[in-house]
Order: structure tokens, then sequence, then C-alpha cells
């Protein structure tokens, strides 16, 4: 007699804007049909006091609705705020205090601050948006003389890439050359966003975590 194969467990994953293509194509690459996506406003990253409130009431609007609920976010500038919200809620949250960190191998992140400490970090999601973020949200556009306050102590860019494109490369390169800075490219994949999701060698058992949900 055939044995039904058990359904995977309905997850939600909470993240934030910046990482939602990215975490649609681990969801298509993966299979993933159990695991729903809902996302907070990238821009709260200028804002990040509205982090973890945003998130807790994300948590308490599904509770009851899914078997598993994921905080696919770093700490983004909380200070410790979206942890002790997510410890209250029972809510596992992705190792790394940013995108920039889980998105590299285990330790690649620091050993790139180590050989450099002066490098500036760029994402799919920065590149595409590089203008709007970077030179129009910190004013380089109104008053370019601010270039070498805010990059003067900056000696290269590395553009950490999860899903290579030739054109996201260029515009890359060009980004680095205006903010007059050397240029190096790694590309990790989606890295351990999709290790985080799929639940292939989580380094912390979130089991208890969620037979509280």
């Amino acid at each position: 007699m055939a044995h039904a194969v058990p359904l995977p467990p309905k997850t939600l994953v909470i993240t934030c804007g910046a990482l939602a293509r990215e975490l649609l194509e681990a969801k298509r690459l993966n299979h993933l049909d159990h695991l729903d996506i809902t996302c907070l406003p990238a821009i709260w990253h200028n804002r990040p006091e509205k982090i973890p409130e945003g998130v807790r009431g994300k948590i308490r609007k599904a509770r009851g609705k899914y078997d598993r609920i994921l905080c696919l976010y770093g700490d983004c500038g909380t200070g410790g705020m979206l942890d002790a919200v997510l410890k209250e809620e029972g809510v596992e949250r992705i190792e790394g205090d940013h995108c920039y960190a889980f998105y590299s191998k285990p330790g690649e992140f620091d050993a790139l601050m180590e050989e450099e400490i002066g490098t500036f970090f760029l994402t799919d999601y920065l590149v595409r948006h590089f203008d709007r973020l970077i030179i129009q949200g910190l004013g380089l556009d109104r008053h370019p003389q601010l270039m070498s306050t805010y990059f003067g102590h900056y000696k290269r860019v590395v553009y950490i890439s999860q899903i290579p494109d030739a054109a996201l490369e260029r515009k890359a390169r060009k980004a680095a050359e205006r903010l007059g800075l050397n240029f190096e490219m790694r590309v990790t994949g989606l890295g351990g966003l999709e290790t985080f999701v799929t639940g292939k060698g989580r380094t912390h058992s979130a089991n208890e975590l969620f037979a509280r949900n």
C-alpha cells in the first residue's frame, strides 16, 4: 500500500522589498510552492525604527494561517530591536546583520572587510536602483561636492552578484567609476538566502520557535 507523501509545512517569509526578486527566484528554482512571501518597504532602511513593529504586524496578521513563519531580514540598523521582537513572537531570522553577509558564504564578508576595510558593497538591487538610492538618496545629484565627504575613505566597490547579468555588471562598473573607486565583482548566487528558505543546512533549528507559532 502506497504511503502518502507528507506536504511541506505552509510557510510565510516576511522580508524586505529589496530582497523580493531574489526570494522569488529561490522559490522558483527550488519549487517551493508551499512558501508565500510578504514584503515591507525597502525604503524603511532609511527609517529602521519602523522595521521591528512592521514585522510584528505581519507576524500577527499571519498567525494561525501558516505552519511556519520566517523572517528574511538583517538587523538593518534596528540595534537589536528586530531580534527582540522576533524572540517575543517566536519567529526565526536568517543569520547575518545585513544582506551582504547572508548572500556571501559564512565568513566571506568578514574576510572581504579584513582584506580592505574601505569597501563599499553593491547587490543586484542596489545596482538596479543606484541613482535613486545612492546618488539621489545622498543628495549627490544636488550637491556633488559631498562625494568626497561620503566616499573619500573608501578604496573599492565590491559588487556581490546574485543573478549574473551582463547589463547589471556594466551598470555596477559605471557606478564604481562614478564614485571614483576600484571595482571588483564576486558572484555569490542566492547564498544563505536560498539555504534559509529551503531549510537545507540551516545552522539554528527553529523547531521550538515554530511550535509556538
